[in-house]
């Protein structure tokens, strides 16, 4: 059979432009209200084409098995009903979405430790949180919604039951017909054991990769060199793009450091160490074919009230990194 060469050249142009292309997203807030064209006004100016929309469930404490989700004292955003209307008014932009439901621990306490204490407890927490995510499964499916996060740094869950998690991902197959991914924590997804049932290996790439006051870009790029290579060799393995589900700087001294870092310490503002990491994540994967995009943590619906030059946080609105951003997605 003879192939028409334009017609060859035209499949293989689009291809590289599908590898191109990058997932330039951010973390996008859940608040009390829904959003308007003003909320979404600041994403277009950053030219951002994903959002990660973020419901939160409820639980006591690391060992209490009930996962409280869609209740009347939560904010619209992270209700059923709110992933829906914040979902179909990005899309309205043009902007796709990951929905990537997350739990909330009382007090704040990491979610990679929450680990129950008898079988029964072990039960009853699958049944809720199996509930909790098959819910906005359904709000994925119903919405046309581009990725599904099936859970968000569950380490120690994730060890406990396996085959739980296995049984998750076909439920949620049988309802949801798009993209799947899990946001493992950076020193968490190497060991998690169903890449091979997801689309993407989800990372929260929060890598230490320079111990300076003031990181700069060389330093930053020399400490992703080994990270990397361990992210490219994964993705090979499974033969599936790495997605950074989350990514992100403080604008504070020593920012590479321990970039995970939440504590509300009032270090100094420093938004060179913010800029410089940025800059170096971007260089370090952005033009890699097998590294799929990633959403910046995080980003507030009310963007003329948020960040700042006083602001040591991570959201880079209203900040230098902001244009830094704006410029690289602007260009991928």
């Amino acid at each position: 059979m003879r192939i028409n060469p334009l017609l060859l050249l035209i499949v293989l142009l689009q291809s590289c432009t599908a590898q191109v292309k990058k997932i330039n997203g951010v973390s996008y807030v859940a608040h009390r209200d829904s959003i308007t064209q003003k909320n979404i006004a600041p994403l277009l100016n950053i030219n951002a084409n994903y959002a990660a929309i973020m419901p939160f469930a409820m639980i006591k404490d690391l060992a209490h098995p009930v996962v409280n989700y869609d209740k009347e004292r939560q904010w619209f955003g992270e209700t059923l009903t709110g992933g829906k209307q914040y979902i179909n008014t990005l899309k309205k932009n043009n902007i796709n979405a990951m929905l990537k439901p997350q739990i909330w621990v009382w007090k704040g306490e990491f979610t990679g430790f929450l680990e129950m204490t008898t079988e029964a407890d072990w039960l009853t927490f699958e049944t809720t949180y199996s509930k909790f995510i098959l819910a906005f499964a359904q709000v994925a499916e119903d919405t046309n919604t581009e990725i599904f996060c099936i859970g968000t740094e569950l380490e120690k869950f994730v060890a406990a039951r396996p085959e739980y998690w296995s049984k998750l991902i076909k439920d949620i197959r049988a309802i949801y017909k798009g993209k799947l991914t899990y946001a493992a924590n950076w020193n968490e997804f190497e060991k998690t054991p169903f890449w091979d049932q997801l689309d993407y290996i989800g990372v929260d790439a929060y890598f230490p990769v320079s111990d300076s006051k003031t990181p700069t870009i060389e330093e930053c790029l020399k400490g992703w060199a080994k990270h990397k290579e361990t992210l490219k060799t994964f993705s090979e393995k499974y033969n599936k793009p790495i997605l950074f589900t989350e990514f992100g700087y403080r604008s504070i001294d020593y920012s590479g450091k321990a970039p995970w870092t939440v504590d509300r310490v009032e270090s100094k503002v420093n938004l060179d160490a913010q800029v410089n990491t940025t800059k170096a994540l971007f260089k370090t994967f952005w033009n890699e074919d097998w590294f799929a995009g990633g959403f910046v943590w995080k980003w507030f619906i009310n963007h003329d009230k948020v960040g700042g030059l006083e602001n040591n946080r991570f959201t880079p609105q209203n900040k230098p990194a902001e244009t830094v951003i704006k410029e690289h997605y602007k260009v991928n």
